[in-house]
């Protein structure tokens, strides 16, 4: 089964170096998990409401996880 997690992050400032999220990952203001795509594309959109989010400071990110190797095998 895949479970999604809906995080809302903090935007960096660029400082001319190249972004990178697995060396320095934005500072995570809320994670919730959800069990469908379609839970976690509703969460997301409330997320996308906030002002923060709308003036381009904070950002919205929709992750999947524990997706099953069988089914991408089959597919």
């Amino acid at each position: 089964m895949t479970r999604f997690l809906v995080v809302l992050t903090d935007v960096r400032p660029l400082d001319g170096v190249a972004r990178n999220e697995r060396t320095s990952p934005e500072r995570r203001r809320q994670v919730v998990g959800a069990s469908s795509r379609e839970a976690a594309d509703r969460i997301a959109g409330a997320f996308m409401a906030l002002g923060m989010v709308r003036a381009g400071r904070q950002r919205v990110k929709v992750i999947a996880v524990g997706r099953r190797v069988a089914a991408l095998r089959s597919a």
